[in-house]
């Protein structure tokens, strides 16, 4: 339960409010940005929060148990707020938001209302939504090993066991298509090898940011690289960038273009749903007793 002091309580009881919400936004880089519905700035613990920022708290609702509660916050895109590119880079995917109850007239009083992460981002023309959800979301997150078709681990990391040296390699931007799609010369490799990988900008306008790939196609020593959604708007001819190769989990996947099928950690012989209509056929050659995986 909220500790209310009496100061706050007299506030929130009066008859005319002086209170307004303000939001902190925490990027996992540790970049903080701070915005209020208020009309002026206002300084909270020594933060400015803006008052332009076109943000506005729309729904919120909690839940009994454990049950995931949240809302949503609405925003405009503008200059000292959270920018468009920001959004498609990813640069707040996962922020950490509190919510805060704020007496504008002396901002030492205030209430933490929640504390959430920031979920699915819906874009518009010159706006957007960002879902918040509570804490309690991360109880709904999986734990442990599944038993699944596919690889639960993450390409390269430490289950996978293949080395980051051999998943990245270094190119530069040559040219952007009409269709939205970057050519990078990076040298031979063939179609689909960046499918499901990364594109991570080092230099540049857009140094820090990625993009993830959702289809490659080879040209001689270019890739010709189309992202899913757009390609951040600072990217220029010339950017260096780090291509990460892209893996869809699957067994035959791991063994033929990675060569690390003793490390996959899927259950790839796990009957499919198709196992509960099989009968036996009379003179099934397979119906021996043996693998049905020979």
């Amino acid at each position: 339960m909220r500790s209310i002091s009496p100061e706050l309580r007299a506030r929130l009881d009066a008859e005319t409010t002086t209170f307004c919400q303000c939001w902190r936004l925490i990027r996992r880089d540790g970049v903080v940005a701070a915005f209020t519905d208020h009309d002026c700035d206002l300084v909270v613990d020594g933060v400015v929060h803006a008052a332009r920022a076109g943000l506005e708290a729309t729904r919120g609702e909690t839940a009994l148990g454990f049950a995931t509660g949240g809302g949503e916050v609405d925003g405009a895109f503008v200059a000292d707020g959270v920018s468009e590119d920001d959004l498609v880079a990813g640069l707040y995917d996962g922020a950490t938001v509190e919510t805060w109850l704020v007496d504008w007239t002396d901002v030492s009083r205030r209430l933490l209302l929640s504390v959430d992460t920031v979920g699915e981002v819906r874009r518009s023309e010159n706006a957007f939504t960002a879902e918040l959800r509570s804490l309690a979301h991360k109880l709904d997150q999986e734990q442990g090993r599944l038993y699944q078709m596919s690889c639960s681990a993450d390409l390269g990391d430490a289950r996978c066991a293949l080395p980051q040296a051999e998943l990245e390699t270094q190119g530069v931007v040559v040219s952007q298509r009409d269709d939205g799609a970057l050519a990078i010369e990076v040298g031979v490799y063939p179609d689909d090898w960046f499918v499901g990988g990364a594109c991570l900008f080092s230099s540049g306008a857009a140094a820090g940011r990625s993009m993830a790939i959702r289809a490659h196609r080879a040209e001689d020593t270019r890739a010709i690289l189309t992202p899913w959604g757009d390609a951040p708007n600072a990217v220029a001819l010339g950017d260096q960038v780090t291509l990460k190769a892209g893996c869809d989990k699957r067994a035959g996947t791991c063994r033929e273009k990675f060569g690390n099928f003793p490390n996959f950690r899927g259950f790839p012989h796990i009957p499919g749903d198709d196992a509960l209509f099989n009968y036996p056929k009379p003179g099934d050659a397979r119906l021996d007793g043996g693998s049905l995986f020979r």
